[in-house]
């Protein structure tokens, strides 16, 4: 947010602490929707998109949030859910069987680790995507593509996702609170990227 502004109407707190405010608010309203998990990735998806429009000095309320976030209740965001689910369980069962003493177990769950943490970087990173927002499949095409081509950035990702989870594991309340600075650096990272490329382009 540039400048200082009047408090907007739905604002809570003044100008000074308002993104700070804006990224806790968000992390609230985001972990109550992801309670029925496959709405997480429509979750997400919509606090990175209200946080974006925080850089646009638009102001971040939780009655655009819920507003935004109803409109994304539709068959394919819960199918994105539905994926991200599916795949969460899957890892976990392999890992499992790695862990069983099976031969050759090490490499493979250091391989599934592998593929799971590609797969984590370019689910959060289609979830930064402005495209989320009406279509999952281009948002997933555009994030594969940035994670290999910016691996500074999936890096940052895979850092957010590690200090949430720090976080959420030392203090257990903080796990309501984590979805939104995690959000917010998947905006970052989403945002730097995209400056990149219009660098790049011009």
């Amino acid at each position: 947010m540039s400048g200082v502004r009047t408090r907007e109407p739905g604002e809570v707190f003044g100008p000074r602490t308002a993104l700070f405010a804006d990224v806790l608010s968000v992390g609230l309203a985001t972990a109550a929707a992801c309670l029925p998990l496959l709405t997480a990735p429509a979750a997400l998806s919509t606090a990175c998109a209200v946080l974006r429009g925080a850089g646009q000095d638009r102001p971040v309320t939780a009655g655009r949030y819920v507003a935004l976030l109803r409109r994304r209740l539709r068959a394919g965001d819960l199918l994105a859910g539905f994926v991200a689910l599916a795949g969460l369980l899957l890892l976990a069962a392999d890992l499992a069987l790695a862990g069983a003493g099976l031969p050759g177990a090490r490499l493979f769950a250091v391989a599934a680790a592998a593929i799971g943490a590609g797969a984590l970087v370019i689910g959060l990173r289609a979830c930064a995507r402005p495209e989320s927002l009406t279509d999952w499949r281009a948002a997933v095409r555009g994030a594969a593509r940035d994670a290999v081509a910016d691996v500074g950035g999936s890096g940052l990702v895979l850092l957010a996702v590690a200090t949430a989870a720090l976080c959420a594991w030392m203090l257990l309340p903080l796990a309501f609170l984590a979805p939104g600075p995690l959000a917010m650096a998947l905006t970052a990272v989403d945002v730097r990227r995209s400056a990149v490329v219009l660098l790049e382009r011009s």
